[in-house]
C-alpha cells in the first residue's frame, strides 16, 4: 500500500506539473503582446511578426571605365633587374582600364504596405542596380528615395502592394536588459534570427556624424546591415548598422540606429528630399572623459556635476550662444530630459527641425539655469533647407573629350555648353570654361557636379568654389552660390 501511494503522489505530481506548463503556455500564447516582467518570452511570437517585413537586398555596381595616370618608360618590357636607368625619360602616360563589376548583399525592413524600405545609406551608395527579395522570394527592382550619411540610413522604394509593413515601435521606452531580436541575411544566409538583450543605450562609436546607438550582443555579422532589430512583439526599435568585433565576425556587440532617429530620416526625405538638422551651435564631449583627461594631466576639476555634456567651444551665432551657454559650462537637460552622454543629447536634437523652441538646462559657475532658444539651420536662419539641382546653375555640361585632354594636359573635366540665367551667369562663367575641381572635388562625371550642388546646398556655406580652365589654356577660379 505504500509503495501504491508513492507511485500514486508521483503520478499526481507530473499530473500537476503538466497541468502547470499547459497553463503557462495558455497564458503566454493569449498574452503574446504583452509579456509579463519576469516571465519567460516566447520570441517565436516575435519572429513570426518580423519575418515578412525583413528582406534581402542586393547591391550591384557595374563595371565601367577610367583612365589612370601610370608611369612611362621609354625602354617597354626592357628587363632592368638592378634599376640602374631608374626611370629615364620619366612621366606618365594615361591608359585606359576597367573596373571590376561589383555586388553585396544586406538587408532591409519594409515599413509601409506600398514598398517604402529603410536600410543602410553604406548598403546602397553608390550601387547602379538593387535587387530586393522578399520573405516570400518575391523580387522587386528598387530606386533610392533618399540617404543621410550622417545617420548612415537610407529610403528605398520597391512598387508593391499590401506588403508585409513592420510595427514601428518608440525606442526611447526599450530598457537595458529587454530581449530583442536581431533580423537579417548575414553571410549569405537569408531569413536568420538571433535573439539577444540591449547591452547598452545611447552608445558612440565615433563612425557616423550622429550616434545613439542601441547595443546588443544578438549576432550580427556582414549581410545583417540595413536588417531589423525587433523587441519581444516582434516590433522594430532599431536598424542593424554596424558590429564591434577585433575578427570582423561576431564574437562582440552588434549596434542599431534607433527607431527615434530612423522615423525622423524618413519623415524628412519624404517631405523635403533631405533630413533637416536643428544645430544647437557647441561642440563638446561627455563630462566624465573631460575629468579624466584633466586628471591624467595632474588638474583638479570642480564643474558642479559629473554627469552632463562639457561645452568646449561656443557658435557666437548659434542657439546656444543666445542662451547664454559659455564654454565651460555644462548641459545637463534638454526639454527636461535628462543628458549625460552626447550621444543621448544627438538622439533629441536630431529630432528637431530648423524653428522650433527647445528648453537647455545647463550649468554656469556650479548655478543651474535653464533657458528656451529657437534653433536654427547649419546656415544661421530657420528655413526649410532643400538640396537644390543643377538646374540652380542655369548650365549645360558635358564630359570633356580626349583631343581636349590632350590639348590642355588635363585627366578630366566638364566643359560648359551654355549659360542660361541662373548662378553660373551670376558668377561671370560663360560657355566654353571647363570645370576641374569643385570644393576641391575632381570634376570627371556629370554626377560629381551633382553630388556636389546637393552637398553644397544644404551645408553652412552654400557656396561652389570651382577651379577650372578656358579653351586658351588660362586657369580661373569662381566662388558660386548655389543656395535657394
Amino acid at each position: 500500500m505504500k509503495k501504491y501511494s508513492k507511485y500514486l503522489f508521483a503520478a499526481l505530481c507530473v499530473v500537476a506539473v503538466a497541468f502547470s506548463a499547459g497553463t503557462f503556455i495558455k497564458v503566454n500564447a493569449a498574452d503574446h503582446a504583452a509579456p509579463v516582467s519576469g516571465q519567460l518570452v516566447d520570441l517565436t511570437y516575435a519572429a513570426d511578426k518580423a519575418l515578412p517585413a525583413v528582406v534581402h537586398i542586393k547591391y550591384v555596381q557595374n563595371s565601367k571605365t577610367k583612365m589612370v595616370e601610370v608611369e612611362s618608360n621609354p625602354f617597354g618590357d626592357f628587363f632592368d633587374p638592378f634599376g640602374f636607368f631608374g626611370n629615364p625619360g620619366g612621366g606618365t602616360q594615361k591608359r585606359s582600364v576597367q573596373t571590376p563589376k561589383k555586388t553585396a548583399t544586406g538587408s532591409g525592413v519594409i515599413i509601409s504596405s506600398d514598398g517604402y524600405i529603410v536600410t543602410n545609406n553604406h548598403v546602397v551608395e553608390g550601387a547602379d542596380e538593387l535587387t530586393v527579395t522578399l520573405n516570400d522570394n518575391r523580387e522587386f527592382s528598387a530606386r533610392i528615395i533618399g540617404t543621410d550619411k550622417t545617420t548612415d540610413l537610407a529610403l528605398i522604394k520597391i512598387d508593391g502592394k499590401s506588403l508585409p509593413a513592420i510595427t514601428i515601435a518608440n525606442s526611447d521606452e526599450l530598457k537595458v536588459g529587454e530581449w530583442v531580436l536581431a533580423v537579417g541575411n548575414p553571410l549569405g544566409l537569408n531569413n536568420t534570427v538571433t535573439a539577444g538583450i540591449v547591452s547598452a543605450k545611447a552608445r558612440s562609436l565615433g563612425a557616423n556624424g550622429v550616434e545613439s546607438f542601441i547595443q546588443t550582443d544578438a549576432a550580427i555579422n556582414q549581410g545583417n546591415s540595413g536588417g531589423a532589430l525587433v523587441n519581444a512583439r516582434g516590433e522594430l526599435v532599431g536598424i542593424n548598422a554596424m558590429l564591434t568585433s577585433p575578427t570582423g565576425s561576431n564574437i562582440g556587440y552588434g549596434f542599431a540606429i534607433p527607431t527615434t532617429i530612423v522615423n525622423k530620416v524618413v519623415a524628412d526625405i519624404k517631405e523635403y528630399g533631405t533630413v533637416q538638422r536643428a544645430i544647437l551651435g557647441i561642440m563638446g564631449g561627455d563630462v566624465h572623459n573631460y575629468i579624466d583627461n584633466q586628471k591624467e594631466q595632474g588638474k583638479e576639476v570642480d564643474l558642479g556635476t559629473n554627469e552632463g555634456i562639457y561645452v568646449d567651444k561656443v557658435d557666437e551665432d548659434g542657439a546656444a550662444a543666445t542662451a547664454g551657454i559659455e564654454k565651460g559650462d555644462v548641459i545637463i537637460a534638454v526639454d527636461g530630459k535628462k543628458v549625460s552622454k552626447m550621444a543621448e543629447m544627438q538622439e533629441i536634437m536630431y529630432n528637431k527641425r530648423p524653428g522650433d523652441k527647445v528648453s537647455i538646462t545647463y550649468i554656469h559657475n556650479k548655478k543651474e539655469k535653464t533657458e528656451t532658444v529657437t534653433l536654427k539651420n547649419a546656415q544661421g536662419n530657420t528655413k526649410v533647407l532643400k538640396q537644390a539641382d543643377l538646374d540652380v546653375l542655369g548650365g549645360n555640361f558635358r564630359e570633356v573629350s580626349e583631343s581636349q585632354k590632350k590639348e590642355l594636359n588635363i585627366n578630366y573635366g566638364l566643359e560648359v555648353l551654355k549659360v542660361n540665367a541662373g548662378a553660373l551667369k551670376e558668377a561671370g562663367v560663360s560657355k566654353g570654361f571647363i570645370i576641374l575641381q569643385v570644393n576641391d572635388e575632381p570634376m570627371k562625371k556629370l554626377e560629381d557636379l551633382q553630388k556636389a550642388v546637393k552637398e553644397a546646398s544644404t551645408s553652412k556655406n552654400p557656396v561652389l568654389f570651382i577651379t577650372g580652365v578656358w579653351p586658351t589654356g588660362k586657369r580661373q577660379y569662381f566662388a558660386v552660390e548655389v543656395s535657394e
